[in-house]
Parts: C-alpha cells; sequence; structure tokens
C-alpha cells in the first residue's frame, strides 16, 4: 500500500478506505461537531430548515456547544446568539453545552475542547470557526467549516472533503529560553505568505516540535490558518496521550487511533529551521506575514499591550509573561485575559516566588478580563480590551488585520507573549533577550 501523511491516514480512516491521495473528495464521518455563539445560529437555521423544525441532531453526543465570543456584553443581538443556543440545546438534550452564566461555562472553544476532553488522536473534528484546526496538536484532522456545511454535518454526521496534500516543517535545535512556538509559527507565516499553504496540511515535526509542550503545540496548530492551511497537525507522542487521557474521563473515556505519516510518504513542499539560530519574531501590522525579527523593530512607540486569546491565553503563555513582568511594573495599558475558567483558576493558585501569577499581573498594573475571545475579534464597543481609538497594541492574538480587534485604523503587531510583556514593561516593541539577560 502507498504510503500516506498523517492527514490523509486519518481521512482514510474517516472515510473507510485504505487509501486516499492529495485532491481526492471523499465522504467523512465526523467524530465532533463544534459551534458557538457567532455562528452557532446560523448553523442551526440551516438545520432546521433543511432537516426539519423537529429534526434531532444526528448524534447529541458530539455536538459541542461552547458560547465564547461575544458574551460578557450589553449588546442585543450578541445576547440573543447566547439564548439561541441555549434553546437549542435544551431541545436536543446536548450533554455538551458549556453555557455562560453557569457553573459549566468554559471560555474559549479551541482550549475548552482539550480541556473537556473532545479532541482526540485520529479523529475528525470540525468547528464553525477558522481556528478550530488548534485541535491538530492532539494529532487529529480539525478544521473550520462554515454554517452551511455545519448544518449539514449536525444532520448526517457527514461531509464531503477533499484531501489536502501535505506540507512539512520541521524543528530541529533546543530551543532558546527566549524563544516561544508563536515565535516559530510566524516564521513559517513570514517564509510562505498568508497564502502559501492555501488548502493545505501544515505538519510539524521534529526535535524542536517534540520539546513543546502540548499548549505550544496548540499555538502552532492554531496559526495554519493564518497561512491558508485546510489545517496543521503533530504526530502524536506521548506527550499528548498523556493529556488526552488524563481528560478522557470527561467523554466517556471514548476510544481513539494513533496515526502518524508513514515513512516515505510524499510532502508538497519540506522546510527545515534550525531554532538555535532563530530570533524573536513579530508580525508588524496590518498581516501575520509581514515578519520582522523582534530586534529589527525594537523601540517602536506602543500604547496597549495585550496577553490573551486562543493563540496567546493559556497556562504557559502566562507564565512567561509573569516570570518577565514580576517585580516590575508597565508602562502602558495591559490586558491579561485567561483562555478558559480553568486557566483563570490556574492563575489564582499558580505561584512564582510568593505570588500567583494573577497577583503578579495585577501588581505590575495590568488590568484582568474574564476568561472569553475578549478583544480579539474586535466585537461589540464594550467587549474588554477592544480597541476604540487608532492606538498601537502589541499583542499575543493571531491576527492584525485591519479593524481585527476594533478599530480599523488601529496598528496591531503580534508576538509572543515573552515580547508582549517585555513591551508592556517599556512601552515600546522591546527584545524579550534584553529584559532576561
Amino acid at each position: 500500500m502507498a504510503a500516506m501523511t498523517l492527514t490523509e491516514k486519518i481521512l482514510a480512516r474517516a472515510s473507510g478506505r485504505d487509501l486516499v491521495n492529495p485532491n481526492d473528495n471523499v465522504w467523512v464521518n465526523v467524530d465532533v461537531l463544534m459551534t458557538h455563539d457567532v455562528c452557532g445560529p446560523g448553523t442551526i437555521g440551516v438545520f432546521k430548515k433543511h432537516f426539519g423544525q423537529d429534526a434531532k441532531v444526528w448524534d447529541r453526543e458530539k455536538v459541542v456547544v461552547i458560547p465564547d465570543h461575544y458574551i460578557f456584553t450589553h449588546d442585543a443581538m450578541a445576547n440573543r446568539n447566547v439564548e439561541v443556543l441555549r434553546t437549542f440545546a435544551a431541545e436536543q438534550k446536548l450533554p455538551y453545552h458549556y453555557d455562560v452564566g453557569t457553573d459549566r461555562y468554559k471560555g474559549v472553544c479551541h482550549i475548552a475542547l482539550p480541556e473537556e476532553g473532545h479532541t482526540r488522536p485520529g479523529e475528525v473534528l470540525l468547528g464553525t470557526d477558522s481556528h478550530t484546526c488548534t485541535a491538530g496538536a492532539f494529532g487529529e484532522f480539525a478544521t473550520g467549516i462554515g454554517n452551511t456545511d455545519a448544518g449539514f454535518v449536525m444532520g448526517t454526521g457527514k461531509l464531503w472533503l477533499k484531501v489536502p496534500p501535505t506540507m512539512r516543517f520541521v524543528f530541529h535545535g533546543n530551543l532558546p529560553p527566549y524563544l516561544m512556538a508563536k515565535d516559530l509559527i510566524l516564521a513559517v507565516i513570514g517564509e510562505i505568505g498568508v497564502d502559501g499553504a492555501t488548502y493545505r496540511a501544515m505538519e510539524f515535526d521534529g526535535d524542536g516540535i517534540y520539546a513543546l509542550n502540548i499548549e505550544e503545540r496548540m499555538t502552532m496548530c492554531n496559526m495554519a490558518i493564518e497561512a491558508g492551511a485546510k489545517n496543521g497537525c503533530i504526530a502524536p507522542d506521548q506527550v499528548t496521550l498523556d493529556y488526552v487521557d488524563a481528560r478522557a474521563k470527561k467523554t466517556g473515556n471514548k476510544p481513539y487511533s494513533v496515526l502518524k505519516s508513514d515513512a516515505g510518504a510524499s510532502f508538497i513542499y519540506e522546510k527545515v529551521f534550525d531554532v538555535t539560530k532563530m530570533e524573536p519574531v513579530i508580525a508588524k501590522p496590518h498581516s501575520p506575514d509581514n515578519k520582522a525579527n523582534v530586534s529589527e523593530v525594537k523601540g517602536t512607540k506602543l500604547d496597549r499591550a495585550y496577553i490573551g486569546s486562543c493563540t496567546g491565553g493559556k497556562m504557559t503563555d502566562f507564565r512567561a509573561a509573569a516570570g518577565i513582568m514580576r517585580g516590575k511594573a508597565v508602562k502602558i495599558d495591559t490586558f491579561v485575559v485567561p483562555a478558559t475558567t480553568e486557566v483563570a483558576q490556574g492563575l489564582k493558585t499558580e505561584k512564582i516566588g510568593n505570588q500567583t501569577l494573577e497577583e503578579i499581573f495585577i501588581s505590575a498594573g495590568a488590568k484582568m478580563g474574564e476568561a472569553s475571545c475578549a478583544a480579539c475579534l474586535g466585537g461589540p464597543s464594550d467587549t474588554f480590551g477592544r480597541l476604540n481609538t487608532p492606538i498601537s497594541c502589541i499583542s499575543t492574538t493571531n491576527r492584525n488585520f485591519p479593524g481585527r480587534m476594533g478599530h480599523k485604523e488601529a496598528q496591531v503587531y503580534l508576538a509572543s507573549p515573552l515580547t508582549v510583556a517585555a513591551s508592556a514593561l517599556s512601552g515600546v516593541i522591546t527584545d524579550p533577550r534584553e529584559v532576561m539577560a
């Protein structure tokens, strides 16, 4: 049998085939469908229009509903969206509805999914959000789909997909302490451009990748979409399995398949990086591929710093930022937003020295937000951290397109939590090596 890549092997399993090739069109059986408050109402509308007002979802155990984007707001339409999800979840008796305002509320869907045990190797996970590709860090095929496709999946559990060819990015070497996954993925996007992986899979490999913890691997796969990719993925190792197994009881200890690319598998593109020779990276306005080394733009004046989102709101991100900010004071408005309620609790309990991470941020003068997407997608004008004026912001988020965080003329720089924290202390873009030295 011909050798296949990880993505090809997952889609072959999901379509009941022994072999698939790039650009094959196949019917895929979906393991998990996720939707949230932005796209959920539209998905539900499509489902009811085509399957009937009283239709039942194909498998209520496989539909996950996570409000996270526009939730802590007085905006009437945003509130209506949450109510639509609430009504539908009750009608369908969905067990995995993490409703805002309840003890079950989680926060950002892409981090909540693995926390709650919905990400498993070898599976197909689809979601009505482009950053669903985050879950590729668990050795599965995960990608974002539109409301129409999601409505169809909701009724059938299947979707017609084209198998993407795979690009392979290999990172070797011991990661220096001043680099994080955000630097690595920004370097990749800067290399190939925001359309360089259009409808392709991006597979990340090498000892530099497998030295990363699972949260950092999630950051790598999260931003595959910023290169235009269909999905990003990392083959599972023991780090992956330990995380998945620790969460598995939340969803009934479902079995999963550990798949990896075959030796001799064909990749449409390969690029090798030596992490020991890399510098901290930043993406300048207004595109994630507008790459520069931080050393090239240091000293650029800033008005705000933002640490949060599915890309930069995990415990690993906050540990890094707190290590920089401990015992110091920020010089610009700095917002800290945990991705999930689990992360928020971690900030209150985990310590560096005799201070919790939250205490470090507050003592430094940062403003703490509730677990959510907050300003990452702009949102209503009362969204926490939103850019309502054309100021300059350095952020751990994943997109810096005009208007992405609010005001369309705002200047948004993307960087790692280390770089953002260092810059918050100085008020200008700062190379974290200068602070860590």
